[in-house]
């Protein structure tokens, strides 16, 4: 038997002494036989293509999906599924609002010129008089607030009051812990 199998794989790799080894699709010549095993297993004649090789693409090209799916990994990094950043404007907001629900704080003064400008025109916003910086990463901040308290109250007392509520509506509502809380007070009015 093992000769029968011998003749079989040696006449279909014979060709006539002029001509050459066929040409397939890729255009390159093949390298040589197949393996007697491997020809018996598939049932054809035919040489299985190599890895990365796809019709008329040629030898060493890359199909479609594998080259997409690989400059998509390389442009873009990683992201984290579900994260959620508060932005600082959103951040303020939070603070302002959060000041103002304080007993003896009247409302908050403009930090800045522009913020000035801004009342004058009528446009008063909730983050007005709140300045957020982050000096140690996304997660951390610290924060300034412009405040104008009652008169007749315990300054001190309303000032720590502010700063425990704006650390907790920053860390429960914002998820962001605020290391520094600055309160100053710029004015007292009657309330």
């Amino acid at each position: 038997m093992d000769d029968e199998t011998g003749h079989a794989a040696d006449a279909a790799t014979e060709r006539p002494a002029g001509e050459a080894a066929p040409t397939p699709v890729g255009g390159q010549p093949e390298a040589g036989p197949p393996a007697a095993g491997a020809q018996a297993a598939s049932g054809s004649n035919k040489k299985a293509p190599a890895k990365g090789v796809t019709g008329i693409l040629g030898t060493f090209a890359k199909p479609k999906s594998e080259a997409r799916g690989k400059s998509k990994a390389a442009k873009s990094a990683p992201r984290a599924v579900d994260q959620v950043r508060v932005s600082d404007g959103a951040l303020a907001s939070i603070i302002g609002l959060s000041a103002h629900e304080v007993p003896g704080v009247v409302g908050m003064a403009p930090a800045s010129f522009s913020e000035g400008i801004r009342r004058i025109l009528g446009a008063s916003q909730v983050d007005e008089g709140v300045v957020v910086e982050h000096p140690h990463g996304d997660d951390r901040a610290d924060v300034e607030l412009h405040v104008v308290v009652a008169y007749g109250v315990n300054i001190p007392v309303v000032a720590d009051s502010v700063r425990e509520r704006v650390r907790y509506a920053a860390e429960h509502l914002a998820g962001i812990r605020l290391d520094q809380v600055r309160v100053k007070v710029v004015g007292v009015s009657r309330g």
